[in-house]
């Protein structure tokens, strides 16, 4: 079975791992199929792209995006079929969503000050995000801190959704965030509906989703054939993906680039969406 993985973070997002250091890591696990897709950013990819041309990797520009549905975050995975990742247009929008993390990530640092007498500095947090800022590295700076939580108590406890240091995401919704990869040739998967909490996710693979990531690290074995199901039922593409964002020593949450098997006849179906061939 080909080794693969369909969602992967860099440090151009909320990853540790730089896009050519999860290149050569995804080499070194002898994936052959690798989908860069760093939270609300492209920045990453022409490094990414350079670096696995090195290697014998097909690299698949990509993207989560965050949306809003039902008053929760759903994120999507965009999948690009050519080199539109790349339109001026397109990284202007996403520019507008970058601009509202940083500004959502201030107020988060605010809060656990005032809500929990946690102090991290944000400048600190901004300098280490690189590009695009995420709870993660405000998680990372809490622990740095000394603080006595690790990373998975920190998102539980304070900056998890329903928690009161916790901001929202930029209110785009999931229809829009749909339309907007769909209108640069991007093929659009419902990411990790494990994770999905207070919407009907029947409901939401009626909104024109090219497929769905039914095989995720964090699922057991019963999500996993339920979200396979679902993709039969609603005749969508299957994504496979580790959700991988460097630190396996600390982080129960994500798993390492290529953990996942994707039997053959998933992958095909989404290469050939994608007018790749299979090796």
């Amino acid at each position: 079975m080909l080794k693969v993985d369909f969602h992967v973070h860099t440090s151009s997002s909320d990853g540790t791992l730089s896009p050519k250091e999860v290149v050569k890591r995804a080499h070194d696990n002898n994936v052959k199929y690798l989908a860069i897709t760093d939270h609300d950013t492209l920045s990453g990819l022409d490094e990414a792209i350079e670096e696995s041309l090195k290697y014998d990797i097909t690299l698949i520009p990509g993207i989560e995006l965050s949306t809003q549905h039902n008053n929760e975050s759903v994120h999507l995975l965009g999948f690009f079929r050519d080199n539109n990742f790349k339109n001026d247009d397109l990284i202007r929008e996403l520019t507008n969503i970058k601009d509202h993390r940083i500004m959502r990530a201030k107020l988060m640092v605010d809060k656990l000050k005032d809500e929990f007498n946690i102090e991290v500095s944000f400048e600190k947090i901004l300098k280490k995000a690189n590009d695009t800022i995420a709870r993660p590295h405000i998680a990372r700076e809490i622990v740095n801190c000394g603080y006595p939580y690790n990373l998975e108590e920190i998102f539980n406890k304070f900056i998890g959704k329903g928690c009161k240091a916790y901001v929202p995401t930029l209110k785009l919704s999931t229809g829009d965030g749909l339309k907007l990869l769909k209108k640069y040739n991007a093929l659009v998967f419902l990411a990790h509906p494990k994770l999905i909490n207070d919407s009907n996710i029947d409901e939401l693979l009626l909104m024109n989703f090219d497929g769905i990531e039914s095989i995720y690290f964090q699922n057991t074995q019963d999500e996993t054939s339920r979200f396979l199901s679902l993709a039969d039922e609603h005749n969508l593409l299957v994504s496979c993906g580790s959700d991988f964002h460097g630190d396996l020593e600390s982080d129960d949450r994500h798993g390492d680039i290529g953990c996942m098997q994707f039997p053959s006849n998933y992958l095909s179906k989404f290469l050939s969406a994608l007018d790749l061939p299979l090796l």
